[in-house]
């Protein structure tokens, strides 16, 4: 039986890792209890001491003692737990991690999680949980439950939240254990971006996909739905890309809240993955509530999504700067790309009649793609809104020829 790794700071929180891990045993799995403190002694035993995780980071204990210097000893206690994590998962040793902790440990815990594939269990226990959570979580699927009191002791109020963490991480393993997924046929995944304004379109497409033998994942372009599909391309879980969402990239020229960062749009040209692109939601940049909207904006079109999110209309030279952009990520691709403009509207609200109608803007974004494009990249221009069902089937077809095309390349 494979064991849960429970990862912990054992000079400060060792009473409280043994009793959790006590009660993981107790339903049925094996623990192996590692230890990545290094203020004092540890409280009780660990499977995997402190001294190994220091030495897989290429330190000691006792170096990191005298260095003084907390924020330097958790990052080498963090790079040696992943390193430890991932040898573990290499010898099917691991089923699953589980950690209790504040911000330090935490972050140590959550790095050595991160190097783990998704559907590994990951469970983190943390008193900063009912707070940002991304720095912790990046693109994994760490589960992240909030202690509600601090970790330290054991109380009648944190034994109802250990006691449920216990089970749940014991849940988790025990049913990848017993219930393995059985897999008919092993179709080519098919990514997808979408947000709101697209979702026509995507669902249209993933169809189409789907019933030329596709499995469809779909990504919500809301910066961590684009980091997520590009690190899951990174991993080899994606075969191809229907990328006809780019409206992070607006965030990102614009300061907006859902940027995936300046290199989105980037890792399925480096990979050489077939992709069909188009322009979907470039004619929004999105912000938090009316009043937290940036004053040096204020004379701007904007449109009140709902009470947390406010839309805000991209200008013509914006535009312009993300059709510029775009191809020169396109550019620089290593496999086939196709990319489709819709030119009746780039989402739902932005076609005639819609709040974000700007025709000048479109222009300025479609003039600047067309001359920024290189001439290999095959460009398809429809008279079309981009949630017209004939937009979405053209860019599935496409997107089906592309994949087939490479096949034929890499079978020669």
């Amino acid at each position: 039986m494979v064991a849960v790794v429970v990862i912990g700071t054992l000079d400060t929180k060792g009473i409280e890792h043994q009793y959790v891990s006590d009660l993981i045993r107790m339903h049925g799995c094996e623990v192996l209890l590692m230890d990545v403190g290094i203020l004092g002694n540890p409280q009780v035993t660990a499977d995997i001491v402190r001294e190994e995780v220091a030495n897989a980071a290429g330190t000691s204990i006792a170096q990191l003692i005298g260095e003084n210097d907390r924020g330097k000893a958790i990052d080498a206690m963090a790079e040696g737990a992943a390193k430890l994590i991932k040898k573990l998962y290499e010898e099917a040793c691991l089923g699953g991690v589980f950690a209790l902790g504040g911000s330090g440990g935490s972050s140590i815990a959550a790095r050595a999680m991160r190097e783990l594939p998704v559907g590994v269990p990951k469970l983190i226990v943390s008193t900063i949980a009912s707070g940002d959570t991304s720095p912790y979580v990046g693109q994994t699927d760490i589960t992240m439950m909030y202690s509600v009191v601090d970790i330290a002791g054991i109380n009648r109020l944190s034994k109802k939240i250990l006691r449920n963490a216990a089970a749940a991480i014991a849940g988790m393993v025990r049913a990848n254990e017993y219930l393995e997924e059985t897999v008919e046929e092993e179709k080519p995944i098919a990514a997808i971006s979408m947000f709101g304004v697209t979702t026509a379109c995507a669902t249209q497409a993933g169809k189409v996909l789907e019933s030329l033998g596709y499995e469809t994942v779909v990504f919500h372009a809301n910066g961590s739905g684009g980091k997520a599909m590009e690190s899951l391309m990174k991993d080899g879980y994606i075969a191809v890309s229907l990328d006809l969402t780019t409206t992070e990239l607006a965030d990102e020229l614009a300061g907006g809240m859902l940027s995936a960062g300046p290199d989105r749009l980037e890792m399925a040209g480096k990979l050489g993955i077939p992709q069909v692109v188009s322009l979907g939601a470039l004619d929004m940049v999105n912000f938090g509530p009316v009043e937290t909207l940036p004053k040096h904006y204020s004379h701007r079109k904007f449109y009140k999504h709902n009470s947390n999110v406010t839309l805000m209309r991209t200008t013509a030279e914006e535009c312009a700067e993300l059709g510029k952009r775009i191809a020169e990520k396109l550019n620089k691709a290593t496999g086939p790309v196709s990319v489709f403009v819709p030119l009746k509207g780039i989402s739902s609200i932005a076609g005639d009649g819609g709040v974000f109608y700007d025709p000048e803007a479109d222009r300025a974004l479609f003039s600047s793609l067309r001359e920024s494009l290189d001439s290999h990249i095959e460009l398809f221009e429809m008279n079309v809104n981009i949630n017209n069902p004939k937009f979405a089937e053209a860019m599935a077809v496409k997107l089906n020829e592309l994949y087939k095309k490479e096949e034929v390349l890499n079978h020669e």
